[in-house]
C-alpha cells in the first residue's frame, strides 16, 4: 500500500512540474503557436490575402456581381470577376438561365458573360451603407 501511495505521488508531482506557464521552446521561438481568432496573426494573414470587401458586414453575392459592373463590358476581366462570385459548372447542354446562379452552367465564355450582364443590370441598386 506505501508503494502504491508513493508511485502515486511521484506521478502526480511529475505532472504538476510538466505544466510550466512558458509554452515549450525551439531555440528562441515557441514549439506551437495558437492564437485566438482577431489577433496580430489573423490580420497578418488576412493583409496577406486580397480584401474583395470591405471589413465589417461581408457582402452579399448581389452587391459583388454589381462591384463587377464597374469593370470593362466585354472584357476577360469582368468575366473573371463574376467567375470569382460564382465559379463556373459548365454542363453540355443548360437550360435557360432562370437567375445568376444558372449562368454558371454556360460553357461559352460569351454567352456567361452576356447572362451575368443580364442579371447584374436588372438587380436594384443596394443603398451604400
Amino acid at each position: 500500500m506505501r508503494m502504491i501511495l508513493a508511485v502515486a505521488a511521484v506521478l502526480y508531482s511529475a505532472s504538476a512540474f510538466a505544466q510550466a506557464d512558458k509554452p515549450p521552446m525551439v531555440g528562441d521561438k515557441p514549439l506551437v503557436q495558437v492564437q485566438p481568432k482577431g489577433t496580430k496573426a489573423a490580420t497578418r494573414e488576412a493583409a496577406a490575402k486580397p480584401a474583395a470587401a470591405p471589413k465589417g458586414k461581408p457582402q452579399s453575392i448581389a452587391a459583388r456581381l454589381q462591384a463587377c459592373l464597374d469593370i470593362d463590358d466585354g472584357t476577360k476581366d469582368r468575366l473573371n470577376c463574376y467567375d470569382g462570385v460564382m465559379p463556373p459548372a459548365p454542363k453540355p447542354k443548360p437550360a435557360k438561365a432562370k437567375g445568376y446562379a444558372d449562368c454558371r452552367f454556360f460553357k461559352e465564355e460569351d454567352e456567361r458573360l452576356a447572362c451575368y450582364n443580364g442579371f447584374a443590370e436588372s438587380i436594384p441598386k443596394l443603398p451604400k451603407t
